[in-house]
């Protein structure tokens, strides 16, 4: 049996993270190729990020910028922040599970193919 709930609820809620911040999970991308696009923008403020991400020919900027703006909103609606003071301070890309499929090969052989996925997190903040 669970004892003491409400008072655990209370201090979890106390030691959370403030922070605006939005999460993309199970994103069909390999987290190698999201780290490169997600240096670009570490530590930018948010118009300059999303401008950055806008002119990047990299597949994985579309998601990115996706996520940006969805943390954006979260930042606006939910805690009442100004766009102009936020700015990224935390991103990151986990690796997700990986789809293992398998090609054809000759002589009946099967070589495998891995479809990497990764978990995509913002983590804004306000300019002091």
């Amino acid at each position: 049996m669970a004892t003491r709930i409400r008072e655990k609820t209370a201090k979890r809620h106390e030691t959370a993270d403030k922070r605006p911040h939005a999460v993309a999970r199970y994103i069909r991308i390999s987290s190698r190729k999201v780290k490169i696009v997600i240096d670009m923008i570490r530590g930018k403020s948010v118009k300059e990020a999303a401008a950055i991400l806008a002119y990047t020919p990299k597949s994985a900027s579309e998601p990115v910028l996706k996520l940006l703006n969805s943390a954006i909103a979260n930042a606006e609606n939910n805690l009442d922040m100004n766009r102009d003071d936020l700015y990224v301070a935390e991103v990151y890309a986990n690796q997700g599970p990986t789809l293992q499929r398998y090609r054809a090969r000759a002589r009946g052989s099967a070589s495998p193919i891995r479809k990497r996925t990764s978990h995509i997190t913002i983590i804004l903040d306000q300019v002091k």
